[in-house]
C-alpha cells in the first residue's frame, strides 16, 4: 500500500465534487489528484452526508474549533465544480453525435 499525501480541506472539496460530477468515477479521480481510490471513495460518502465540515480533520480538535470556509472559497469550489460537469456534459454530447453519425453509416450501408 502506497503512503498517502497530506491533502487540505479545499481539496477534499475539489475531489468530491469532481467525483460527483463525473458520475461517481472514483478511479479517475483517485488517478488525477494521486490519492488512493478508498480516500476518494470516503470523502465523497462524508461530503455527502456532512457536506464541506464532513471532509474537516478533526483529529485532536474540540468542537468550537471549527473552520469555515469563506464565502469566496465556496463560490470558487462550486465553479470548479460546474467547470467538471461542464467538461463532461460536452464529452458526452460529443461521443452521442459520433454515434448518431455512425448510425447512420450503417443505415446508408443497408
Amino acid at each position: 500500500m502506497k503512503k498517502g499525501r497530506n491533502t487540505t480541506l479545499k481539496e477534499r472539496m475539489e475531489v468530491a465534487q469532481y467525483t460527483i460530477s463525473n458520475n461517481y468515477n472514483y478511479q479517475e479521480a483517485a488517478e488525477k489528484y494521486q490519492v488512493s481510490y478508498q480516500q476518494v471513495y470516503s470523502w465523497v460518502r462524508k461530503y455527502e452526508r456532512d457536506g464541506e465540515q464532513g471532509l474537516e480533520d478533526r483529529r485532536g480538535k474540540t468542537l468550537e474549533s471549527k473552520t469555515e470556509l469563506t464565502e469566496e472559497e465556496k463560490l470558487q469550489l462550486r465553479v470548479k465544480e460546474l467547470e467538471y460537469r461542464n467538461q463532461y456534459l460536452e464529452t458526452e454530447n460529443g461521443l452521442l453525435k459520433k454515434l448518431e453519425e455512425v448510425e447512420r453509416g450503417l443505415k446508408q450501408r443497408e
